[in-house]
């Protein structure tokens, strides 16, 4: 019987622990597969290593009067082709235009953080990603 109590904690434990795994990958597909749009959101496009191109919504984030996004879910691809690749096009309310994408580091990302914080019912729904930033810097 007392092994009996002992494993039930764990049980519960592990239940809990899948099921928030589980909540995650529900709310972060589910952004993905929708991606909503508004008016404090922009169009980027990234390329791959084989030369597609891929288009995302992101939320803008301004700091300082720069453009920036930020990498804040654990799916990131085009994260990543942007920091192989930082040639980038961006669709704004304002139109279309040609950007590189640089990373922030030090400072300068401890400073946009503090701009864009986000709320932690947020980070908990996506699951307490490391959070990246780029600044887009106009190319044209």
């Amino acid at each position: 019987m007392k092994q009996a109590l002992t494993k039930k904690p764990l049980k519960s434990a592990i239940i809990l622990l899948v099921s928030y795994a589980l909540l995650v990958v529900l709310f972060e597909s589910s952004l993905g597969y929708f991606q909503p749009e508004s008016a404090s959101t922009l169009q980027i496009a990234t390329t791959d290593a084989d030369g597609t191109v891929n288009q995302r919504i992101l939320a803008r984030l301004d700091s300082a009067e720069q453009l920036y996004v930020a990498a804040n879910h654990w799916p990131r691809a085009w994260y990543g082709e942007a920091l192989a690749n930082p040639a980038v096009e961006v669709s704004l309310g304002s139109g279309q235009g040609s950007y590189i994408a640089v990373p922030v580091v030090g400072a300068e990302h401890d400073s946009v953080n503090a701009d864009n914080s986000l709320g932690l019912m947020f980070r908990v729904l996506t699951g307490f990603p490391p959070r990246y930033f780029l600044r887009l810097d106009r190319a044209d």
